[in-house]
């Protein structure tokens, strides 16, 4: 398993679900579930084996060293198999912030989206305000996915901006919604 420097804990538990530092046995299946998510990612055309396997050796590899990486990803494991990956991205570590992402099985979005997204929130909020002390946790998403809103107001996000006609998809311009939630321990 990789270890991130920047972490006391490499593993986050709760019930059946747990969150690891991303595994490379993932990899394809996170391509694949990207690739079929592409629609509301920030991802300009669809991967291949090849990209991901470049970006696994470039990128992913170098964070686990790294005392302030850009982003800390995760596999999210059901009962120790992968449904699911994110962590933290475009982090700031001078203000304590960091962007949430999450990705799961797209097999499992129509009858568990809500479900697998809270369980999700409760990891990574372990992560970020509990392990590494970060002021504020977000969300940036295309105003697509009503279930989404409807998950992080139910986990105590509000919502914090809609950036109106933000973004340009299949044709038109549509809002973007950010979603913050606070740390409630503050540092001392």
């Amino acid at each position: 398993m990789n270890i991130y420097k920047v972490l006391n804990t490499q593993t986050y538990t709760t019930a059946e679900f747990s969150l690891v530092p991303i595994r490379f046995e993932d990899r394809l299946d996170i391509m694949k579930w990207r690739n079929e998510q592409i629609y509301h990612l920030r991802q300009e055309s669809p991967l291949s084996v090849e990209n991901q396997e470049i970006y696994f050796s470039t990128v992913i590899d170098k964070l686990f060293d790294q005392v302030q990486p850009q982003q800390i990803l995760f596999s999210f494991l059901e009962n120790g198999v992968c449904i699911g990956y994110g962590g933290l991205v475009h982090i700031n570590w001078i203000d304590k912030n960091a962007e949430i992402s999450f990705i799961m099985n797209t097999k499992l979005e129509e009858a568990r989206f809500e479900n697998l997204w809270t369980a999700y929130l409760k990891l990574i909020e372990q992560v970020a305000f509990t392990d590494l002390k970060f002021h504020k946790i977000f969300t940036f998403a295309f105003d697509l996915r009503p279930k989404l809103y409807e998950a992080l107001v139910c986990a105590d996000f509000k919502e914090d901006a809609r950036l109106v006609e933000h973004c340009f998809f299949d044709g038109k311009y549509i809002d973007v919604l950010i979603h913050s939630k606070f740390n409630l321990e503050k540092p001392k």
